[in-house]
């Protein structure tokens, strides 16, 4: 076996890999641009080496700076992970010029599967089911056009290269293709370095079922059962599960069997996976199309490692060894369901709009057999601009039972999933845990009627109207507050001179009357004052107007180092969690929580003064676009301008109807968050 492997790779795949290889005694080099000096998957390799700047093209798709890496640590083979260049086939050939195992299929496989229109070409002569659509060389506008409307709508564009749901467009209306073509291309050619698309038909409500495959140098493939995907945004997976609800055994081998000819038709070697679009869950058997096969490690292959007991990277680390496979397809086994959580730094509320940010606090659940956590950041990380927000993966599993009706193990790993998203805790940049909760809780979710419309079609349970605060989160908001006011005050007596002085105390003593002040916190637009009166043994809350009438509360409580509260409010006793950060605090209670500000009680209102007349960045990115033309009149969606930021292009639209005055940036400019970026005048 290897001695010292690299790993050309960052964050959560990096530390995946680093586990498997400490664990079977191989050494790791990490290797880190400027953004991931002190990055978690730095911290875990027994060595780590600089490779360039943050861009990804400087650093992490530099393939002589990753080479030189490997040659000056003297690591024998390169894990790519998932992403950057994992599925280039000239980094695989670089790798073997320079002597070094590329821990991955050939160049050639990589090359077949990599263009998805020859990939195409190549299943059907196959004998593998593809999905009708146009792979051809015209990749003129007006020729792309005329096959979309060949097909008939909606149709898909899609790059040639890469994926990730990026380069990816539904067009709905002939009159939409130009302008979504272009926006493919653009997005494409800045991932992937390649411009060219396909276009395929749009199945309505389909699913996205994908098969794991593995085959070795020695002339043997099996597949490890099937995953379903359907559940996304923005063609990017956020719940995967294994196996597939309602794939029988009979789908589930004719799947399996078209995965493994798809591999052996391209002499592939070592992990993969053969993507399928699946005809409308609730048909039996559903027709299955193949869509492309991603030549290395998923980023959800945690959910079959966990229903067939198998280490995968292990897998990969020993094919590339030049070793047998170590199982036939006929000792393969499911072990119950599995269900993987992609946790993201974004705002579900605005369009999942990437998100950074500093960790202030993360806690995450009691990792067991039952429930696995695969993360690259640690509390006190930042989530930056330059890479892919992903923050962890929170996968669970429940072994199903003989007797046990079906899909009782599937529910059972659902309700997992609901409890460790509720112990999952995250402060300092905005995030998907709250959404994943609602999505994993949502009626047609739970009855397992899954394609890939489901977010869509959900909105309504997945985004509803904001509920009120309930009294108890102020309540434990003010207790948090005053008793983390009483431990910095008991921290500073003791530091002084006079430690035992009376004058340090801050327990509201006062000679003939009780002390009372008012704390003043902001959840958006609301402002709650909390009337506190210190009393001997507890403090007593009051939420105007009932305090105004007498109805006060009595509240008392312990703060841990952590924010954890035990709170005792009116003999009712509460298990929360509140983090200070700044003005922010962070409410958590019976796995939901609250954003909310504590404010000077003579602030002024949110809102006041706040600048209007301009369309401000969202987030930290690159100006891609410029769509409209200063004094244009637009109507209400138009689009403005486009932002790449984390590898995808965000397009901004006008909130109303009016002119656009003027661009305050230009095209290929890189703007911070908050930034305004064009002067806007809204028609009254």
């Amino acid at each position: 076996m290897f001695d010292k492997i690299l790993i050309a790779n960052r964050g959560e795949i990096a530390c995946r890999v680093i586990r498997s290889a400490r664990r079977l005694g191989i050494r790791t080099v990490a290797v880190y641009s400027d953004a991931d000096v002190g990055a978690r998957h730095v911290r875990l390799a027994d060595e780590a080496l600089r490779i360039g700047p943050a861009p990804a093209r400087d650093s992490y798709l530099a393939i002589e700076r990753i080479l030189a890496a490997a040659q000056r640590s003297g690591a024998q083979a390169i894990h790519p992970g998932y992403g950057f260049l994992s599925e280039n086939a000239d980094f695989s050939e670089a790798c073997a010029r320079a002597g070094v195992v590329f821990i991955g299929p050939p160049a050639a496989a990589i090359r077949a599967m990599g263009s998805k229109a020859e990939a195409k070409r190549r299943m059907e002569a196959a004998g593998v089911p593809v999905t009708p659509g146009y792979h051809g060389d015209d990749q003129s506008p007006g020729g792309l056009r005329a096959q979309a409307d060949a097909l008939g709508y909606p149709v898909l564009i899609k790059a040639v290269a890469g994926g990730g749901g990026k380069g990816m467009r539904v067009v709905g209306q002939a009159g939409d293709f130009i302008d979504l073509l272009a926006a493919c291309r653009r997005e494409a050619a800045a991932s992937f370095g390649d411009e060219r698309v396909l276009i395929e038909k749009y199945l309505v409500r389909p699913r996205h079922i994908e098969v794991q495959v593995f085959a070795d140098a020695h002339g043997h493939c099996v597949h490890l059962f099937e995953r379903d995907c359907s559940v996304q945004r923005r063609h990017q997976k956020v719940l995967e599960e294994a196996p597939a609800p309602g794939i029988g055994p009979a789908q589930r081998a004719a799947m399996g069997q078209a995965a493994v000819a798809a591999a052996q038709a391209v002499g592939y070697v070592g992990a993969g996976t053969v993507e399928f679009i699946v005809g409308e869950a609730g048909t039996a058997p559903a027709a299955f199309y193949f869509m492309e096969m991603n030549t290395r490690l998923q980023v959800e292959h945690p959910v079959t490692e966990m229903i067939t007991g198998l280490d995968l990277v292990e897998w990969q680390l020993r094919v590339a060894w030049g070793e047998a496979l170590p199982l036939a397809q006929e000792q393969l086994q499911i072990r119950g369901h599995a269900i993987e959580a992609r946790i993201y730094a974004e705002d579900p509320a605005k369009g999942f709009l990437p998100a950074t940010g500093r960790l202030l606090h993360l806690a995450r659940p009691a990792e067991s057999v039952h429930v696995r956590i695969d993360s690259g950041v640690d509390e006190g990380d930042a989530i930056g601009p330059d890479y892919d927000p992903l923050i962890a993966k929170l996968i669970v599993w429940e072994e199903g039972g003989a007797a046990e009706p079906a899909g009782g193990s599937r529910e059972r790993a659902r309700l997992r999933l609901l409890q460790a998203l509720a112990d999952f805790q995250l402060v300092g940049v905005a995030h998907n845990v709250d959404f994943l909760s609602r999505l994993a809780a949502c009626p047609a979710f739970a009855r397992g009627e899954l394609d890939t419309g489901l977010i869509e079609r959900e909105q309504g349970w997945l985004f509803p109207a904001a509920d009120p605060v309930p009294a108890e989160v102020w309540y434990l908001a003010a207790l948090a507050e005053l008793l983390r006011e009483s431990r910095a005050a008991a921290e500073a007596a003791w530091r002084s001179a006079d430690p035992c002085s009376p004058w340090h105390a801050r327990d509201g003593w006062r000679l003939n009357a009780c002390a009372r002040r008012v704390l003043v916190f902001r959840h958006g637009a609301l402002r709650q004052a909390v009337q506190v009166e210190y009393r001997a043994d507890a403090f007593a809350f009051g939420l105007d107007p009932a305090a105004a009438a007498g109805a006060w509360l009595a509240a008392r409580g312990e703060l841990g180092e952590r924010g954890q509260l035990r709170a005792e409010l009116d003999g009712r006793c509460l298990d929360a969690t509140v983090i200070s950060a700044g003005e922010a605090r962070h409410v958590f209670l019976d796995g939901r929580s609250w954003g909310l500000a504590c404010v000077d009680p003579l602030a002024p209102a949110a809102g006041e003064g706040v600048a209007e007349g301009g369309l401000r960045a969202p987030m930290p990115g690159r100006v891609v676009a410029l769509l409209a033309q200063p004094g244009q009149r637009v109507e209400k969606g138009a689009a403005l301008l486009s932002l790449e930021a984390m590898k995808m292009e965000h397009t901004l639209t006008a909130p109303a109807a009016g002119t656009v005055k003027a661009f305050h940036c230009a095209l290929g400019d890189q703007v911070d968050d908050g930034a305004e970026l064009l002067e806007f005048e809204a028609e009254p």
